[in-house]
Order: C-alpha cells, then sequence, then structure tokens
C-alpha cells in the first residue's frame, strides 16, 4: 500500500483574496460571526477570481456574504497582506492547496440600510453581525489574523476618521 505523502506547507502557495472594511456612517465597521467557528468574527472577505480586480471582488464578496453590495469606495491598501494559516487548519481549509491568505484589503462606506443586510445568501458564511468601534475590531478576530487586522486597522483609521 503507498504511503502518502505529506505536503510541506511552505512550499504550497498563497490565496489571492480581498479584505473589506465596511464603515456605517458613524465610522463602525462591520464584522460578522462565522458559522463554521462560532467565536470568531471576522470583516468579509473572500477570494479574487481571475480576471478581477480587488474592488470587483469585495463588492462581489459583500453581495455573496451580506446580501448588498451597496457601498462608496474609500480606499484600497497600499500593500498585499499575508498570513500562514495555523497547522490544525493546514490541508483543511481550500482543499489543502493553499499555505495561507495574500489579502488586499478595501475601505468601502455603506450607503445601504441595515435592513438591506441578509446574511441569508446562497452560501452564508456568518450567522450574526453588528456594527463595532474600530478599536474593538483586533481583540473579536482570531488570534492567527490579528497582525494583518492591526496593519489595516492603522492603514484605514484616519481615512475612516474622516468620513
Amino acid at each position: 500500500m503507498p504511503r502518502a505523502m505529506k505536503i510541506d506547507p511552505e512550499t504550497l502557495p498563497y490565496r489571492p483574496c480581498v479584505g473589506v472594511m465596511l464603515l456605517n456612517r458613524e465610522g463602525q465597521v462591520f464584522v460578522g460571526r462565522r458559522l463554521d467557528t462560532r467565536d470568531a468574527w471576522q470583516m468579509p472577505q473572500g477570494g479574487i477570481d481571475p480576471g478581477e480586480t480587488p474592488r470587483e471582488a469585495a463588492l462581489r464578496e459583500l453581495g455573496e456574504e451580506i446580501g448588498t453590495a451597496k457601498a462608496e469606495f474609500l480606499a484600497e491598501s497600499r500593500d498585499w497582506y499575508r498570513y500562514d494559516l495555523p497547522p490544525h487548519l493546514q490541508g483543511k481549509v481550500w482543499g489543502g492547496r493553499f499555505r495561507g491568505q495574500e489579502q488586499k484589503w478595501v475601505l468601502y462606506r455603506f450607503t445601504g440600510t441595515d435592513a438591506e443586510i441578509d446574511l441569508a445568501t446562497a452560501h452564508p458564511e456568518f450567522d450574526a453581525w453588528r456594527w463595532v468601534p474600530m478599536d474593538d475590531l483586533i481583540r473579536l478576530i482570531v488570534p492567527f489574523k490579528r497582525e494583518i487586522y492591526t496593519k489595516v486597522v492603522a492603514e484605514f483609521r484616519d481615512l475612516a476618521a474622516g468620513g
């Protein structure tokens, strides 16, 4: 019987992804609680499809994850940010094809109403949502994403306050 090959995660590529910091009119940030990890909150995010720009992917992801893409573009992160999956998720997420994600972040201001947010999408990812002050964001996030969230908050803080 052939032995299963162990893949070294460090040889795998990063999944191209977009993250969305969505602000309400008061400057609070949208977070959703993940269906698959009950104590994990995050901002909307998802893969960038071939031929898609980060901004296009961001609006598509908003529609797919929160049921509306009513948002005004404010900014795009200067850099791509990377994170590696923790060992307990390696080989399980994304079919084991990626070691983590490389993310471009975009900042949008929500132009709809809270009543238009609908988590019951075709492929739900969140079971609850809320608006939170930017200063509360980092403590809500799973530890392996906190470094990226800290950088995104630092980059977008002044722009978010100016809205």
